[in-house]
């Protein structure tokens, strides 16, 4: 597998990982001293979470656990070869259900993820993660 290949393995393996709850195997992607940071209202607005080093990820992922399932599906992405080095733009489109007040609800959020990958071991891993919510839509579910 070249290195493009892993390094779109790698994303997808962060999707599965959320949707089947392992914060544990989340975090196992990212390097020790990773930069993660969360822009609710999209690229150009201010960071709303910054994250610094792999146990800093904790809280982030378990948060996913107030849910009562996520499908994150994966799109297009790009990705540019630099070394041990790469940087790459993915898209999400992330499914969360929930309950509020009896009433079964579904949120929809449009993601786009800017990352900087780093080769550590033969591995690729995401050295720096920006999250950008490009908008969201929460409706009835059946």
């Amino acid at each position: 597998m070249d290195d493009a290949a892993k390094i779109r393995t790698l994303v997808d393996a962060y999707a599965h990982c959320a949707d089947r709850r392992d914060a544990e195997g989340q975090k196992s992607l990212f390097t020790e001293d990773t930069h993660f940071v969360v822009y609710m209202d999209g690229q150009g607005s201010e960071p709303t979470q910054v994250l610094d080093g792999r146990e800093a990820l904790t809280p982030v992922f378990e948060d996913l656990n107030r849910y009562q399932a996520t499908m994150h599906f994966n799109g297009q992405s790009t990705i540019a070869l630099d070394g041990d080095r790469a940087t790459g733009e993915s898209y999400c489109v992330a499914h969360h259900l929930f309950t509020d007040d009896g009433e079964r609800k579904l949120m929809v959020a449009w993601l786009r993820y800017g990352d900087t990958f780093a080769k550590v071991d033969d591995a690729w891993l995401f050295a720096e993660r920006n999250l950008y919510v490009d908008w969201t839509e929460t409706r009835p579910s059946r």
